[in-house]
């Protein structure tokens, strides 16, 4: 299996300019010290296994951040700082409840859910009502008059059709964020959304949700897939059935928190910054391997190697580990901020927060021009199976620095079809990060930075 690989590898240098060539070498350095030296997995294990969920506000959070400061300085940053920020405290309470209530005298065990981020609680005694379900905003509108009093139960599954998985993802996610508060505007009581997901398990998944300050806040719900299909079969089948709910999460005054920033400093453009980064909180439900454990750790490597194999960088590169990403994106509003205020120069901002699996690519949002001289650097990544340059997107960390300074901006686009799976629930933990493709997104990472810090954009 060597010759084949090693024929390609060859083939692949061989049609490179000289510069080229001289580039692929040193990538391929900077790729052997990740693969054989590298701290990412490691530094995920102590993340995710010795914090393991830090929501913002939460005391998990601030374990972070001391967490971060120290990998920046064992990864030989020139200066680590923290950037401070306010930062939403939601708490969530005690353990969720629901259940089905019917004259019926089978048995129908309590249904998997987890409160939404950001959502007020049911209150202590719980609410129990009738449920209407909805597949549509639309159907939401067509059954108004119905919905006073009840629980509104939105049951929109992901769109299989799609193969990037994202897509489902940004259909189906608008039913998390405006649904309590569409509800809310016709007297719903409560609501209960289907887990932004099409795993097969049971797993209900969190997120947050946007509260519309016209209508009254109610509690709302995500529930686990299995559950959903009980739950509506039982709607079809015991028009008297009820569901009783009870959450106890509330939203607390606003806290501190902090940006993690480490930089290493330019040779020769000290004063104009690359941004690479991912976000350092994550739900409190689960350990926040891949979301985004898994972009904290590649971020922190690509500075680690790049000083373990001697590449000086022309510009600053500033790793950035973002607060409050989940439930406000307080962090890198905040980034972004102090960049305008200060007038600095951002050249480029990268973000690894799509989960840690095989990558494939980068989304990128940047004026045409920079994308095909990107692009045309793209034999330079095809030994590590990353070829898809063709997608727009880019971090939300970092999109407040692109549209307040313009600054070109990309993402890693790792393959999505296992994410969902895991994402927000509960699943999301360091077992589920392999070793291997870990690593491969921080070389794709480096690779990427190395080329812009070296001819611009």
């Amino acid at each position: 299996m060597k010759k084949p690989i090693l024929a390609l590898l060859t083939c692949c240098i061989a049609q490179l300019s000289w510069a080229q060539q001289e580039d692929s070498l040193t990538i391929r350095r900077f790729a052997d010290e990740v693969l054989t030296n590298g701290t990412a997995y490691e530094n995920l294990r102590v993340l995710t296994k010795t914090i393991g969920g830090r929501l913002a506000g939460s005391p998990q959070m601030v374990k972070a951040e001391k967490w971060g400061e120290a990998a920046l300085k064992a990864a030989g940053a020139d200066k680590v700082y923290f950037q401070e920020c306010k930062v939403p405290h939601w708490v969530r309470g005690e353990k969720e409840q629901a259940r089905i209530i019917s004259m019926r005298r089978d048995f129908v065990p309590p249904l998997n859910i987890l409160a939404l981020g950001n959502s007020v609680g049911t209150g202590t005694k719980g609410v129990t009502a009738p449920v209407i379900e909805v597949r549509s905003f639309e159907e939401l509108e067509q059954k108004k008059d119905q919905i006073k009093g009840k629980i509104v139960f939105y049951n929109y599954p992901f769109n299989k059709k799609f193969i990037k998985t994202f897509y489902a993802y940004g259909d189906a996610v608008r039913f998390r964020g405006q649904g309590p508060s569409r509800a809310s505007k016709y007297g719903a009581l409560a609501v209960i959304v289907r887990s932004m997901s099409h795993s097969t398990d049971n797993n209900p998944h969190t997120g947050s949700t946007r509260y519309n300050d016209s209508f009254p806040k109610i509690a709302a719900v995500a529930i686990g897939l299995k559950d959903a299909e009980v739950l509506s079969k039982r709607i079809a089948n015991d028009p008297g059935m009820k569901v009783f709910l009870r959450t106890t999460c509330q939203m607390l005054p606003d806290t501190i928190g902090h940006n993690v920033i480490g930089e290493l400093r330019g040779s020769e453009f000290p004063n104009e910054f690359i941004t690479v980064g991912g976000h350092l909180d994550s739900w409190d439900v689960c350990e926040g391997a891949h979301d985004d454990g898994t972009g904290c750790v590649q971020s922190i490597e690509l500075l680690r190697s790049f000083k373990a194999t001697g590449i000086r960088p022309k510009r600053t590169i500033r790793v950035v580990l973002f607060a409050n990403e989940e439930n406000g994106l307080r962090g890198g509003a905040k980034y972004a901020e102090e960049a305008k205020a200060k007038n600095e120069k951002h050249i480029f901002a990268l973000e690894s927060d799509a989960g840690g699996f095989t990558p494939r690519g980068f989304t990128t949002s940047m004026e045409p021009e920079k994308l095909r001289k990107i692009q045309g650097w793209s034999g330079l990544f095809l030994p590590y199976g990353i070829y898809d340059f063709s997608e727009p997107g880019g971090g939300a960390d970092i999109t407040p620095i692109h549209n307040q300074l313009g600054t070109p901006m990309a993402e890693l686009s790792p393959d999505s079809q296992r994410y969902f799976d895991i994402h927000h629930a509960v699943s999301d933990n360091f077992e589920a990060v392999n070793k291997r493709e870990l690593d491969l997104g921080a070389i794709g990472m480096g690779a990427l930075v190395y080329l812009i810090d070296k001819y611009g954009l």
